[in-house]
């Protein structure tokens, strides 16, 4: 009985000590929260960023972070020396929450880079002038360098997350820096939450009226332009061959995969079929605090 007494006061200390180190103190005595971490490799610079300058709508507040981006800064720079044997390593979830916050991350820099944005005459004519459209080459030129290789966003998102990885729900996580896009997470993604984040990000999706809509009156629903541009990756995950009449292999998966994200009424309405589909103009503003 001795020896298991001590035995527990030994684990018990132990853990504390453990989530000592993972916990520390702010000057207004509260703890902070614990540090997050994959496999060796920290997003605590990132979360930091995330918790001050994204709101719960997944606003950013560009200006603020523009005069303290250090933390944003110092975690884009800890993908460089990432070591791709770790990487290699890690799970299916790691990798992916990894690619995400690389991605969103790196879009939040090349708008510091460039911010406040200026507008060129061509593009002004087609975009809103805060638009990250107006920066040249922002996804198929500019580099940046991750695990020791220089990769542009497109390589993240295309031949990254979506050649490697059938999960088409991070068509709901990535964001571009506009309106049009998913809101913007204030906190990162980690492997042991991805999955219910990524359904939080669904469900926040289809309840925003700009990027999805059911008009009965008029017989139609409205989805946002994503589903337009990359509905095919829904097909494997989401390939329905009940409900959705009169609709394409793409556009049954598409509408599956939204009847999951809704009440029950839009969803017995969708699955019963009979209305046409539109896709909603992009939003391309900036996703800034005014």
């Amino acid at each position: 009985m001795a020896f298991r007494r001590l035995l527990h006061a030994a684990l018990t200390m132990t853990l504390a000590v453990a989530i000592d180190s993972c916990l520390s103190v702010d000057q207004s005595g509260l703890l902070k929260p614990p540090l997050v971490f994959a496999a060796g490799f920290s997003y605590e610079g990132y979360a930091k960023t995330l918790s001050a300058y994204v709101d719960g709508q997944g606003i950013v507040n560009y200006k603020g972070l523009k005069a303290d981006r250090k933390d944003l800064d110092a975690f884009v720079s800890s993908l460089a020396p990432l070591d791709p044997e770790l990487f290699v390593k890690w799970s299916d979830k790691e990798k992916i929450a990894f690619w995400i916050n690389a991605y969103n991350a790196l879009t939040i820099r090349v708008i510091m880079d460039n911010y406040p944005i200026k507008a060129s005459f061509l593009s002004a004519l087609r975009f809103p002038q805060n638009s990250i459209r107006q920066i040249k080459g922002v996804w198929d030129e500019i580099q940046f360098p991750v695990m020791g290789r220089k990769m542009t966003l497109d390589n993240i998102e295309h031949d990254t997350l979506r050649t490697q990885f059938d999960e088409p729900r991070i068509h709901v996580a990535l964001v571009c820096a506009a309106l049009g896009c998913p809101p913007l997470r204030n906190e990162p993604y980690i492997s042991a939450k991805l999955e219910s984040q990524l359904d939080d990000q669904a469900r926040r999706f289809f309840k925003d009226p700009e990027k999805f809509r059911v008009d009965r009156e008029q017989g139609r629903i409205y989805l946002s332009s994503i589903f337009k541009w990359f509905g095919g990756d829904f097909v494997k995950a989401y390939r329905s061959d009940n409900g959705f009449p009169g609709k394409g292999e793409t556009e049954r998966a598409v509408l599956n995969f939204a009847s999951n994200n809704l009440d029950r009424n839009e969803k017995s309405y969708l699955e019963k079929g009979g209305y046409s589909i539109s896709y909603l103009p992009y939003d391309w503003s900036l996703n800034e605090k005014q």
